[in-house]
């Protein structure tokens, strides 16, 4: 079971970041209301798997952090309050990109520890486990799905802004 724990840790892990990340994004482009209300809904989610991570954990002799009932605020040099004030905001196109391509690749990174334990629950006959995989796994694909779609949503309008002034 050392494979099980060791991949429950990494998940664990992943889990959190996905949860810090989402945070930090939502803050970072608050005029991008779905972007802003969705990440924030599924910070909760990574959270709740990182609570549930702990719980099945203590059964194979883990010890595993719980996370808060909310989802911490973005660090402080993530906000940009001043350039707010005076009606400048970093460059937002790139940079929400990036931020959903990151966002995806944590959530890919999740989704394969969760199919690697849900291997090795089936193949060890944990029902624990298996029910922790799979309540939680099919949310990690939904993240990953949602932040495909908000790429190839807003990719054509961002990548192409000014590009009419170009030509």
């Amino acid at each position: 079971m050392k494979g099980v724990a060791l991949t429950m840790h990494a998940l664990h892990r992943g889990e959190q970041a996905l949860a810090e990340q989402l945070t930090v994004i939502a803050a970072r482009h608050p005029r991008e209301h779905e972007v802003r209300h969705v990440t924030r809904y599924l910070a909760l989610w990574s959270n709740e798997h990182c609570r549930r991570l702990a719980d099945t954990g203590r059964h194979h002799g883990l010890r595993l952090d719980v996370p808060s009932a909310s989802p911490p605020g973005p660090p402080a040099n993530d906000r940009h309050p001043a350039a707010e004030v005076f009606g400048r905001t970093p460059e937002p196109v790139p940079e929400l990109l990036r931020d959903l391509r990151e966002l995806h690749l944590g959530a890919v990174g999740n989704s394969l520890h969760w199919v690697m334990l849900g291997q090795a629950a089936q193949a060890s006959k944990d029902t624990r486990l298996l029910d922790l995989v799979s309540f939680c796994h099919p949310r990690t694909l939904r993240q990953m799905h949602w932040s495909t779609t908000m790429i190839k949503n807003l990719s054509p309008q961002l990548l192409t802004a000014g590009d009419e002034q170009d030509g």
